[in-house]
């Protein structure tokens, strides 16, 4: 059962690594770049200090020359990527861009060294953390295909450097800077990248995981609040680019409070999730539905007021006619809901304003009687 449990949890951490991020996702990612653009500036800066180290310590002027042109020409780039990361989601390549200029920078800075003293190539510790570095900073970009590519790149990178360099030297390849070089301990290496990969790719698992939990109902497994507030940016920029319909409908279930003091708490929540259910077998191909209160609910309909008041009309009914099942398959409470709808831009151009007219349309609905759903300002 141990074995069972962990093949599933692997299949599903492999499979939820190489899926497209969803948009919430790719929106926290782009602001992961951005933030890795600065730490990369940053970073790139305090490297200035190294061969200034390495000089200070005895180090050889070749290699002081060749670390401190390394460290002008990754302060040029580091500033290139900022500029280029203030522009968030513009350039769907850059994270990948970016990392492979990380991780190939490294490879050149470790070819360079090799120049002048070939085992400087692969045990110069310093510069191959490196590696490490450009594989952790995926994490920030909250998308798992971007740290395997990563980390197989820098296998892959330092592996055929490693290569190279032990296969076109005699053995066994010494410096009195920096020892012996030797194929086991370059494997070993090869493996704490791997196991960095592996370390990483669990950490960005975790984050789209408590993303995904942070932006669902734990009742309903609706998307809630948190969700919709992240969400409608992109989704106003969607319909506006594909010049459909979109409108906004505030569903509230009348005197549920009343219904959760007469059946109890528990079966008002079995309750609530089959009005979670029944609305949302009332939506179509890309539509949504919200939780984002006790009994509040949010449809978003890719559908013109006049149909979308149809529709939410036709839910009502369907509603007060269905018997919701109580304790032991028992009949449950009668159900009713007033809801307001709102229709994007006309009733406004951003989620307050929608979620404004809307409430101000259900509470006139509230006010006459309740069970009742209202489109327009009376």
């Amino acid at each position: 059962m141990g074995l069972r449990g962990t093949f599933l949890w692997l299949k599903d951490l492999v499979g939820a690594l190489l899926a497209r991020p969803d948009e919430l996702m790719l929106e926290l990612g782009a602001g992961g770049e951005l933030l890795v653009a600065r730490l990369r500036a940053l970073l790139s800066v305090t490297a200035l200090l190294l061969p200034i180290a390495s000089a200070m310590s005895g180090g050889s002027t070749s290699e002081t020359i060749v670390g401190l042109g390394a460290v002008v020409f990754i302060n040029i780039c580091a500033q290139i990527w900022l500029a280029l990361a203030n522009r968030p989601r513009t350039y769907p390549w850059l994270p990948y861009a970016t990392t492979t200029y990380d991780v190939t920078t490294t490879t050149g800075v470790l070819a360079l060294l090799a120049l002048g003293d070939p085992v400087s190539g692969v045990n110069s510790l310093i510069v191959w953390c490196f590696y490490l570095i450009s594989i952790a900073m995926t994490a920030l970009r909250n998308d798992g295909r971007l740290t395997l590519y990563a980390g197989a790149l820098a296998i892959v990178e330092y592996g055929l450097l490693a290569w190279a360099i032990l296969a076109s030297h005699p053995q066994p390849l010494s410096s009195p800077d920096y020892g012996i070089a030797s194929a086991g301990s370059q494997v070993e290496r090869l493996v704490l990248l791997g196991m960095m990969t592996m370390l990483t790719s669990v950490i960005v698992y975790r984050m789209q995981r408590l993303v995904e939990l942070s932006g669902n109902d734990g009742l309903t497994g609706l998307p809630n609040r948190s969700w919709l507030l992240q969400r409608m940016p992109r989704i106003f920029d969607k319909v506006r680019d594909g010049g459909g319909s979109l409108t906004l409908a505030l569903i509230d279930l009348d005197h549920f409070k009343r219904v959760n003091d007469d059946i109890g708490h528990l079966a008002a929540n079995r309750t609530l999730r089959q009005v979670a259910a029944l609305m949302s077998d009332a939506l179509g191909p890309g539509e949504r539905l919200v939780r984002i209160g006790g009994q509040e609910f949010v449809a978003l309909l890719h559908c013109p007021i006049g149909s979308a008041w149809e529709r939410i009309d036709r839910l009502r009914r369907a509603m007060s006619e269905q018997v919701f099942l109580g304790e032991r398959g028992t009949p449950g409470p009668r159900l009713t809901f007033s809801a307001g709808i709102a229709t994007w831009p006309q009733d406004g151009n951003n989620l307050s304003l929608l979620l404004r007219s809307a409430d101000r349309r259900l509470q006139v609905g509230k006010r006459d009687g309740r069970n009742r759903v209202i489109a327009r300002d009376v």
